[in-house]
């Protein structure tokens, strides 16, 4: 068995969705300042670096928010692909072309979108690989629960309610900021453990695979 850390690191320099506030880290006691132990403070969106939308964020009303998420979708089998020849937009055809196994209910899709955090890209990239509103009813049709990306959203910068909103309304999860670079295709265990905030329309995540 091995363990693939999919998650990215939080800290200052990861890119936010524009418009949202930046990331702020700051030691708010400091042993070398005289304190018995060192703090920090964060601040920032609940929408940074690895994370799940809840059906809140788009859907607002009595939709269930991010301590309602159901665990048992968030651990468990999880299959990944690997898309590595698109434009901006992941289609309906691209995943039926894709093989994806029957039955796959977690599916992590490994786009060049990987490549940005590999090289530690620090800017916000708006032509970054995501699927279409098509692409997000296959993906209901075909009863998967969690669909998973490897930038920080499901759903394409020009267009970003509509692949949402057919996700959530689904129950779907979306488990977005993922770093799949050093991890290639085929079937692993899924373990994604979102932050209980209450309330919230989403939440920061730990995910892991574990290979057999």
């Amino acid at each position: 068995m091995k363990t693939h850390d999919i998650s990215l690191a939080i800290h200052p320099d990861l890119p936010t969705w524009p418009g949202d506030p930046p990331i702020e880290l700051r030691r708010i006691s400091q042993m070398e300042h005289g304190a018995d132990a060192n703090v920090t403070h964060l601040s920032a969106a609940v929408h940074i670096g690895t994370h799940v939308d809840a059906p809140y964020h788009f859907l607002g009303g009595d939709a269930p928010t991010a301590e309602q998420l159901a665990l048992d979708v968030l651990i468990g089998p999880a299959q990944v692909i690997e898309l590595p020849r698109l434009g901006a937009a992941i289609t309906a055809d691209a995943l039926e072309a894709a093989s994806i196994p029957a039955g796959t209910r977690r599916l992590l899709l490994k786009t060049r979108n990987s490549a940005l955090w590999a090289r530690g890209e620090q800017t916000f990239q708006e032509d970054f690989v995501a699927l279409d509103a098509g692409a997000a009813e296959w993906v209901v049709a075909q009863g998967i629960q969690l669909v998973g990306v490897d930038y920080l959203s499901v759903a394409p910068f020009v267009a970003p309610v509509p692949t949402h909103r057919i996700l959530l309304r689904a129950g779907v999860i979306p488990l977005e900021g993922l770093d799949l670079s050093e991890v290639a295709p085929g079937a692993y265990t899924l373990y994604c453990l979102p932050l209980k905030i209450r309330g919230s329309d989403g939440a920061p995540a730990r995910a892991v695979l574990i290979s057999p």
